[in-house]
């Protein structure tokens, strides 16, 4: 008797766990929000909301305009092919050092090992905006949220 008991109680704490972690989950998803456009760190966190929500329009609004920017059919192919896969990535956005016309974000790509006993992996990198009309745009970011073959034209 009194072993049902203690199994009727793990039962009922491993349910409130999952019930916590699933409302823990729901509610997060919901808590990132955009920021004005108005600083190259908050176009950096926008660019990187809206690819992780699929708002490939968006996303695509804060790339510089150059001879090496994909079209929009493109660019959201390359997300939802997995030729870019974000799924497992995430970013941290750092401070800025603004020049004239160029920032330099300091960002860290986290990678989800999903291995137990591992931590998660960061890779430092930098995201390069420039004011294009008025507005920072994004010409540069670290590998799976900008691949490098949008950098450089071939050579000749």
């Amino acid at each position: 008797m009194k072993q049902d008991r203690f199994l009727i109680a793990i039962l009922i704490g491993i349910g409130v766990l999952i019930v916590v972690s699933v409302a823990l989950f729901f509610f997060r998803q919901g808590g990132q929000s955009y920021l004005p456009d108005d600083t190259p760190e908050a176009v950096v966190h926008n660019y990187v909301l809206a690819l992780h929500r699929h708002d490939f329009e968006r996303a695509y609004g804060y790339l510089t305009e150059n001879e090496k920017r994909p079209n929009l059919d493109t660019f959201r192919r390359s997300f939802l092919s997995g030729q870019l896969n974000i799924d497992q990535a995430a970013i941290e956005v750092g401070k800025a050092e603004l020049f004239d016309s160029q920032a330099l974000v300091q960002v860290r790509v986290l990678y989800v090992s999903g291995a137990p006993f591992s931590s998660d992996a960061g890779v430092p990198g930098t995201a390069v905006l420039v004011r294009q009309d008025g507005q920072w745009r994004i010409s540069e970011m670290p590998y799976p949220y900008y691949p490098p073959d949008w950098l450089w034209a071939p050579p000749d």
